[in-house]
């Protein structure tokens, strides 16, 4: 992924120097590599080649392919949980504490880092306050995180940025044996590569089309908005939003005369003279979808939300001319 690149040499060149960062923290949206990333830093950290690292060859570096290196602790949100539990963060503090066991360095991995209670990051800030020898420990956060700023000072930020359109385009291209139009995928994908990879299944369905009936449909008053919602819900509902987000944002950089975004849910400033009512209506539109991804995590239920979100639209896209 030649976006990762600079940080990749960044890093071996501190482990040349052996000046690893203790703490590291890599924020990214999704569909950016901030995993793979992390995998990467994790083979460099425990690989035990006197060459280049990770060789991907020695013991170490091939027990952590196979998912065993006694060294490796990764902890994320487990299934059907919203948080990372306060014993996850303490199992991750008991194996970090104990002696390598291949005589190196030990790599904690936590994916997620925002969804943290707050006894979880109580209890991990005492290990970033106290770091164990030869450890390191790497967070996974998206930029809006809700870290604590006491576990964020204390780390090496590394803020993944979507690569340019052409170099996404010829990526995917390499990646992918199907004739797509990425560079519209990738508009609806903020400009992420490996999204745009994983959704192309999707998109191939129909979706753009499917989608884009739909808001004719809700602006002549055409369709039940229950039954819509109930659609949504069932078939990708946080991909259809960024859809809806990034097809508002055209539609008012429209109405201003301005080119077409290429970044989902791209913020636009406007003047107050500017605001009128078929912009702020459409300003509402993306407020409330921004507002359903924020909280679709939690325990709201989706449907009503949704349901209520397109009751919106409707009066909103009604308000405009077609």
């Amino acid at each position: 992924m030649p976006w990762l690149k600079s940080a990749q040499q960044g890093l071996r060149d501190a482990a040349a120097s052996q000046r690893l960062p203790h703490s590291l923290l890599l924020l990214s949206a999704p569909g950016l590599g901030a995993e793979q990333l992390a995998n990467w830093i994790t083979a460099l950290s425990l690989c035990e080649s006197r060459a280049t690292r990770p060789c991907g060859e020695c013991a170490s570096c091939r027990l952590l392919r196979a998912g065993n290196h006694p060294d490796f602790h990764l902890v994320r949100i487990e299934e059907n949980a919203q948080q990372i539990k306060v014993d996850q963060v303490r199992e991750l503090i008991q194996a970090l504490g104990l002696k390598s066991h291949r005589g190196g360095y030990k790599v904690g991995v936590i994916e997620g880092a925002e969804a943290l209670n707050a006894n979880g990051a109580n209890a991990f800030l005492k290990t970033l306050e106290e770091p164990t020898a030869d450890t390191v420990l790497i967070m996974i956060a998206k930029p809006a995180n809700r870290l604590p700023a006491t576990i964020a000072s204390r780390c090496l930020r590394l803020s993944l940025q979507a690569p340019a359109r052409d170099v996404a385009i010829e990526w995917l291209r390499a990646n992918s044996t199907a004739a797509h139009d990425w560079g519209s995928l990738l508009a609806l994908c903020g400009g992420a590569p490996l999204l745009a990879l994983e959704r192309q299944a999707v998109i191939d369905t129909g979706f753009e089309t499917e989608m884009r009936d739909s808001m004719q449909q809700l602006a002549q008053g055409s369709v039940d908005v229950s039954l819509l919602a109930e659609r949504w819900v069932s078939s990708d509902p946080l991909l259809r939003l960024e859809w809806l987000e990034n097809w508002i944002t055209q539609r008012v950089r429209a109405h201003l005369g301005c080119a077409d975004s290429h970044q989902s849910a791209e913020p636009v400033g406007l003047p107050a003279a500017l605001l009128k009512a078929k912009i702020r209506a459409l300003f509402g539109l993306l407020d409330a979808s921004r507002e359903f991804r924020r909280f679709a995590s939690t325990g709201m239920n989706r449907h009503l939300a949704l349901e209520a979100l397109l009751l919106g639209g409707r009066a909103a896209l009604s308000n405009r001319d077609h």
